[in-house]
């Protein structure tokens, strides 16, 4: 299944704390039920004001519906071309 980056812009989220990041994932894993199994959240990284999102997806406008019914950005979404790996090269 493809493989997509999705690109957040969330203000401070760096300063979210632990509880309300487990709130937003827990809503983010509600919408995904609702959405059915063709859509995965694999995990996300938080920085100071993104947060970047690996989702497994047929297409981009799964991905982009699963926003707008969480009510959170997806300011890009980027489908993965290719993954470079260090262990691979050494």
């Amino acid at each position: 299944m493809p493989q997509f980056v999705i690109e957040r812009e969330i203000p401070g989220a760096g300063r979210l704390s632990q509880d309300e990041l487990r709130d937003v994932s827990e809503k983010s894993l509600a919408v995904l039920g609702e959405l059915g199994p063709d859509i995965q959240w694999m995990h996300s990284y938080v920085t100071d004001d993104k947060i970047y999102c690996i989702y497994f997806s047929p297409n981009e406008d799964l991905i982009r519906d699963h926003a707008r019914k969480l009510g959170v950005p997806a300011d890009r979404v980027s489908a993965v071309r290719g993954m470079l790996d260090p262990d691979k090269y050494r």
